[in-house]
């Protein structure tokens, strides 16, 4: 599990990624903090992995806040002001995210944390964790919510895809390059210009094709190399 907390000035900030984080199951909330000097009482006596960090708070900023940490967690900046990008890179950021975000892009972000995070030494963990991982996916005017795992493939139409799962097939007015932004490398990879396989679910690969239950899938020249590397 990666222990989470928040620091914002803003309750409506703490709601959002709390509501996003819940849909992801190897999050473990640990506290809000409204301001930077709540953040520091809370991390002199408790350890954490993630910080969702605000950059415009009173009396110290996020930013100055970060300074002060002579050992800092993993830390996403949460900010209405892009400005401050390239000085949260400096401080070795994982992730800028600039308000107001949505839940996909909130999914990428983490993603670059957990593959940071997974090569502690309770990284079997969390990947057993991530399998349980939701998303959510529009479907038709709705917002569907699907399990990570039950995925066998993702097949993509112009500026819709076709997400084939353990037991039913849905159609999502989505990109299919929107999918390889938040999906985990380690558990996905797209074969294909049309195609995103999830690799446990993998039956056979021969020559320029693999085969998932009755499903035969190309591999495009392009992703052959990545293909062969899985393999050997």
């Amino acid at each position: 599990m990666i222990k989470y907390i928040i620091v914002d000035d803003e309750t409506a900030s703490h709601d959002i990624i709390k509501d996003y984080a819940n849909n992801l199951s190897y999050l473990s909330f640990q506290k809000s903090c409204f301001n930077a000097f709540e953040a520091i009482e809370y991390l002199n006596n408790n350890l954490v992995e993630l910080i969702f960090l605000d950059i415009n708070m009173p009396k110290l900023s996020g930013l100055d806040f970060l300074k002060t940490l002579s050992n800092p967690p993993k830390i996403i900046i949460t900010t209405a002001y892009k400005e401050y990008a390239l000085e949260g890179y400096e401080l070795n950021i994982s992730d800028y995210l600039l308000k107001p975000f949505n839940f996909l892009r909130f999914v990428k972000a983490v993603n670059k944390v957990y593959d940071l995070s997974a090569v502690s030494s309770d990284s079997f963990q969390v990947k057993d964790s991530l399998k349980d991982a939701k998303i959510f996916i529009k479907d038709d005017k709705k917002h569907r919510q699907i399990t990570l795992n039950n995925i066998l493939f993702i097949e993509g139409y112009g500026n819709y895809v076709k997400i084939h799962m353990i037991d039913k097939m849905i159609v999502s007015h989505q990109t299919l390059s929107s999918f390889t932004n938040i999906l985990p490398e380690n558990q996905f990879m797209q074969v294909h210009k049309s195609f995103i396989i999830s690799k446990d679910k993998i039956d056979l690969i021969e020559g320029n094709r693999i085969s998932i239950r009755e499903h035969n899938i190309p591999i495009g020249k392009v992703y052959k190399m990545n293909v062969n590397k899985m393999i050997k």
